[in-house]
């Protein structure tokens, strides 16, 4: 028998407001609550609530058949519970049914597993705590965010306890292997990666409506018959279908049938008769290694390239990211040493903001890829033009490393303590100098 595993993402980012050069030193309202809150009751009203009402439909018309999985972000649970509490009921439901697996990622959808292992665990034991009080069962798989792995990575995963990891099954990376497998990522001992099928996914995923795509429109019956196909012949395979939960309603909308298609899609499946339902902990139960995989550079699920140049790939980015990760360390070692009740809650309010600040979408804004992926970058950004995502992120860098710069000050640490330059660059001048490397005189613009 041959395992179908859907996994999906759900993740809500907090939008920055339009935080300007005037507004350093003045003001520490960084997120536009407004529109954050428009935004997650709008794809709860379209995709969340309707998607989950499905789902309890199929489960309650094939029982235990039907299977599948999700990993909701710390800063999606955060909106849904200020402005959407009836989202987490939804999830609730499912996960009261024992069809449906909640994963762990970093709380704050953050690339900490890149620049900072110590950040890395604690967003990664807080989100998996989380979970098992939301939904009464702690995580026994991982995933990272934007599904970014390599053997350092999973290794992580590993000593953090987990018994798999989800990955991509990027063509680079597996050459002539194939992704309906389970592997064990070099240099780990114990933990599984399940990876992606990312045509299969990505035929749901985006290319579902495109009228000018030769399969549209796409049925159940014609995509299990696809899914009969990629394990022709084999058995005790598994087909990994990872995607956006937003798919459902929200990028894909209504009118496209995508509903309509997921509503019939389990009868498709089950009734093949070589095809089950799985939960990713059920896959690596059921499933050994047919072998090593070597990951030794990251890989994602990001673009055509499938590596990091979504969120690092140009100079406004890793500067970006450098200046945020910097602060990040030097705050964590000031609110260590907090020695009373309200320098404590000021560090505290600090490292929460900072950490809202490592979720990934707000380097994802800053990419300046062209063609499809560009306009995928585009669809997914609240900015005009990348340039304008890095000067607002700039700019509240700049305002959180002067507050940080305080909290020093009243606890009397002298300057020679600090680790970290950005810190010590980051009073005005220093983010006017990176947005100069970034537009050098005469360019004039990013182009998007």
């Amino acid at each position: 028998m041959n395992d179908v595993t859907f996994y999906f993402q759900v993740h809500q980012p907090f939008r920055l407001r339009a935080y300007r050069f005037f507004d350093i030193g003045h003001r520490d309202d960084y997120f536009d609550d407004a529109e954050n809150e428009r935004i997650a009751r709008r794809v709860a009203s379209k995709c969340y609530l309707p998607m989950n009402d499905l789902l309890l439909r199929a489960i309650e018309e094939h029982g235990t058949a039907f299977r599948c999985s999700f990993s909701i972000s710390g800063t999606a649970l955060d909106q849904f519970e200020a402005w959407s509490p009836e989202t987490i009921d939804s999830f609730r439901a499912l996960a009261a049914t024992g069809c449906v697996e909640f994963l762990a990622e970093t709380s704050q959808h953050s690339l900490a597993a890149l620049f900072d292992e110590e950040e890395f665990s604690a967003q990664i034991e807080a989100q998996a705590a989380r979970i098992e009080r939301l939904f009464g069962r702690r995580p026994t798989t991982f995933r990272n965010t934007e599904l970014v792995v390599d053997n350092r990575i999973a290794r992580l995963a590993e000593q953090a306890g987990f018994q798999g990891i989800l990955g991509e099954g990027a063509d680079h990376l597996l050459g002539w292997r194939s992704p309906h497998a389970v592997y064990r990522p070099e240099g780990c001992e114990r933990i599984k990666t399940l990876l992606r099928s990312y045509r299969l996914s990505d035929d749901i995923a985006f290319r579902f409506s495109n009228r000018a795509w030769e399969h549209w429109p796409l049925r159940a019956e014609t995509f299990s018959a696809w899914l009969q196909d990629a394990i022709a012949g084999l058995e005790d395979q598994v087909v990994g279908l990872f995607m956006d939960y937003e798919t459902f309603g929200e990028h894909q909308w209504e009118d496209t049938g995508i509903f309509a298609f997921m509503k019939a899609l389990p009868a498709a499946l089950l009734g093949a008769g070589n095809l089950r339902f799985a939960t990713p902990s059920e896959v690596f139960e059921r499933h050994d290694p047919i072998g090593r995989i070597d990951i030794p550079h990251p890989v994602s699920w990001a673009d055509a390239e499938r590596d990091l140049t979504a969120w690092l790939g140009n100079h406004m980015q890793r500067s970006a990211n450098e200046a945020l990760w910097d602060i990040g360390r030097d705050l964590r070692g000031l609110a260590s040493r907090c020695g009373d009740r309200e320098q404590t809650r000021d560090a505290e309010a600090l490292l929460a903001k900072w950490r809202k600040l490592t979720t990934s979408d707000h380097l994802y804004y800053m990419c300046t890829k062209f063609f499809s992926d560009g306009d995928v970058h585009k669809y997914f950004s609240p900015y005009a033009t990348p340039h304008d995502a890095f000067i607002a992120f700039m700019n509240v860098v700049d305002d959180l490393a002067r507050r940080v710069e305080g909290l020093r000050a009243s606890l009397q640490a002298p300057a020679a303590d600090t680790s970290s330059a950005i810190v010590e660059l980051m009073p005005r001048e220093s983010t006017r100098a990176k947005s100069a490397e970034v537009l050098p005189c005469g360019e004039g613009k990013v182009e998007a």
